[in-house]
């Protein structure tokens, strides 16, 4: 499947796909645009497969967000992530090879692996990716880029299928934004979604099938 086939909003600089909800509002002014307001994509670093490094579940966030009545007109708060590979899903990023032997592969064509995000309510796709810097990974990007060329070997096992994919080591995780209440001294919640983000490092990961 091609990431054309997503419902996306693109820039040069920085690509974002913008999922939403019947009652999902994101501004125009908060979406990277291609006259440089949005900042080139971070310098990738090749990581080969990361055994256990995907999360089987959400993992809780500790955020306590704003002191109560010392708050902002409005914030956001990232209430879980999961650890994950975000692939590249384009020609030239997997491969499959087998049964049994060695399988080695090469990245053959280049792209990028953009921030994905859906929501309802009203929400700022650039707000919420510096709130991610700061609470999950600073390592965490609006766009990984993937250039040719990196190679990886791996063995299979015998009697099975080696599975290769190229992607980013990114996150998965659950966010809200809230707008204070200054009776109350506390927040009120005016949108919530989830998001899948890439980070800088980029790699193989190796799976194993039995056909």
């Amino acid at each position: 499947m091609g990431i054309g086939a997503r419902h996306a909003a693109t820039g040069a600089a920085t690509a974002l796909l913008l999922c939403f909800t019947s009652a999902g509002v994101a501004s125009a002014e908060d979406v990277p645009t291609d006259d440089g307001s949005a900042a080139p994509a971070e310098q990738t670093t090749d990581v080969n497969d990361r055994a256990g490094w995907e999360d089987e579940a959400d993992q809780p966030v500790s955020d306590p967000g704003p002191s109560l009545c010392d708050t902002p007109s409005t914030w956001y708060s990232i209430t879980s992530k999961k650890a994950t590979h975000v692939p590249s899903w384009w020609n030239g990023t997997k491969f499959k090879d087998g049964p049994g032997g060695t399988i080695k592969v090469s990245v053959t064509k280049g792209g990028s692996i953009s921030l994905e995000v859906a929501g309802s309510g009203e929400w700022s796709a650039k707000a919420l990716l510096a709130k991610a810097k700061a609470t999950i990974s600073v390592k965490v990007t609006g766009s990984a880029t993937v250039t040719t060329g990196h190679e990886y070997t791996h063995n299979i096992s015998k009697n099975k299928y080696g599975h290769l994919q190229y992607g980013s080591w990114g996150y998965k995780v659950t966010w809200k934004r809230y707008r204070s209440n200054a009776k109350t001294c506390g927040g009120v919640e005016i949108a919530r979604g989830s998001a899948t983000l890439p980070t800088t490092e980029t790699g193989w990961k190796y799976w194993e099938t039995s056909s």
